[in-house]
């Protein structure tokens, strides 16, 4: 077969009461096909005319029944090679389908699958004892760091902070670059403290990583607002966006303080976590309206 191209996606399969399909010069029609024996030729025709068409997922589709018709019609070797080409296809769809959800300069997730994944995952936690930390991290001064020593080694700075914040994730938590120098941890099924904890030991490492062997006086901290969402069966259910407004307005908190710091709630009082609690009038912090 040929006119495959790497990936698919595109309507669901044809329907019957769509347009017939004008098949290549020499080749039998639909009617044909369907009344002799060749439907498994038929569906391979189709398969290629439809990607090149660009409608992958219905050439998917028609190229799995001809894999089907010709496992139990033809001899081993050919529904062999089908079969390792719908494997093929599956692998570069999921793989262009990881992709297209990646932020192409710190491999992170993007901003695109953060918005999809928090939604599900604060839909799945309503009426549950799971609790959801969503926490917003930025790096602070990183203006400083791109005009001191340029754009190439803030883009290397990023993509270190990405690795030092995703080496203390536990299972089931990711991260997803927000915008700019901002990033979102999403951690599910944990609970405040623990919450705390992780983003605090991500400040500490990030802080603690020899910035200078990459440029000598290089120095980067991150500061971080944990929002942490605990729903019952009478709750009502927090959007995304409210947790992300709230994890924000912690951060505001975090860097009020100053900075290389990471903010979370208790009730309606602020603290700061780690060294920085020890910071004057850090625990009296207070923000309005989350």
């Amino acid at each position: 077969m040929t006119g495959l191209r790497n990936g698919f996606a595109g309507p669901e399969p044809l329907r019957d009461d769509e347009p017939p399909i004008a098949l290549p010069p020499g080749r039998r029609s639909r009617q044909d096909l369907a009344n002799g024996t060749g439907m498994a030729e038929l569906h391979e025709s189709i398969a290629s005319l439809l990607a090149s068409r660009g409608q992958w997922r219905q050439a998917y589709h028609h190229l799995r029944s001809a894999l089907d018709l010709k496992s139990t019609a033809d001899p081993p070797r050919v529904p062999e090679q089908l079969r390792h080409e719908v494997n093929r296809l599956r692998r570069e769809h999921a793989e262009a389908r990881e992709q297209s959800l990646r932020d192409s300069l710190t491999a992170s997730y993007n901003r695109r699958y953060l918005d999809e994944r928090l939604a599900d995952l604060l839909a799945d936690h309503v009426g549950t004892d799971h609790g959801l930390a969503v926490a917003l991290v930025d790096l602070d001064w990183f203006k400083q760091v791109n005009d001191t020593y340029g754009h190439l080694l803030g883009d290397r700075v990023l993509q270190r902070v990405v690795d030092l914040l995703q080496e203390v994730l536990p299972t089931g938590a990711f991260c997803a670059r927000y915008g700019g120098e901002e990033f979102v941890l999403v951690l599910p099924n944990i609970e405040p403290a623990a919450a705390v904890a992780v983003c605090e030991t991500a400040r500490s490492r990030v802080e603690r990583f020899p910035w200078a062997q990459m440029a000598p006086g290089l120095r980067v901290t991150v500061s971080a607002g944990v929002a942490h969402e605990h729903t019952t069966a009478d709750s009502a259910p927090v959007s995304a966006e409210q947790q992300l407004l709230s994890a924000d307005a912690l951060l505001y908190a975090a860097k009020q303080s100053g900075r290389n710091a990471v903010a979370y709630r208790t009730g309606a009082e602020v603290r700061l976590a780690g060294i920085a609690a020890g910071r004057r009038g850090a625990a009296a912090r207070r923000v309005a309206g989350y």
